[in-house]
């Protein structure tokens, strides 16, 4: 698991940087992709990375709903970056990727905020996202019908 784990902490710093750049996620995705090919102090972008950026980016507008309904006392744009994105790659993860068990998406997302963010946040990424691994029934059969139309 410990390439799934690095996945995932590139993953988020994709996330983090495009959010701070005003980029877009598949901007910073493709720079890392050709920065890892031009500078060999580069590690290369794993294919689990891409697909959790490219998985986040189909579903961004969905996820920052999710993320702004259920973060009680919190707007996206009041959130820490750091919270905001973990959370983002957290939500997609517990959503739309069936291979990774829900529990160790939400203690992953968990040790990105404990390494990267406050002392608060891994408590509040914690209570989100189990809040959003209990809607996930719900959630899946709300979006089935968008997804069937497009």
């Amino acid at each position: 698991m410990a390439a799934r784990n690095k996945a995932r902490k590139r993953a988020f710093q994709i996330l983090f940087e495009a959010d701070q750049r005003g980029s877009t996620v598949r901007t910073v995705l493709a720079d890392w992709i050709r920065l890892a090919r031009t500078d060999d102090r580069q590690p290369p972008v794993s294919e689990y990375t891409m697909q959790l950026v490219e998985g986040y980016a189909e579903h961004i507008a969905r996820i920052d709903e999710l993320i702004a309904t259920y973060a009680v006392g919190w707007t996206l744009d009041r959130m820490p970056v750091v919270d905001r994105n973990i959370l983002r790659l957290g939500a997609y993860e517990l959503v739309w990727e069936d291979a990774t068990p829900d529990a160790v998406v939400i203690d992953e997302a968990v040790q990105l905020a404990k390494e990267f963010s406050t002392d608060d946040s891994p408590a509040f990424v914690n209570g989100l996202l189990g809040r959003i691994k209990e809607l996930k029934p719900s959630l899946r059969r709300e979006q089935e019908p968008r997804e069937h139309q497009a």
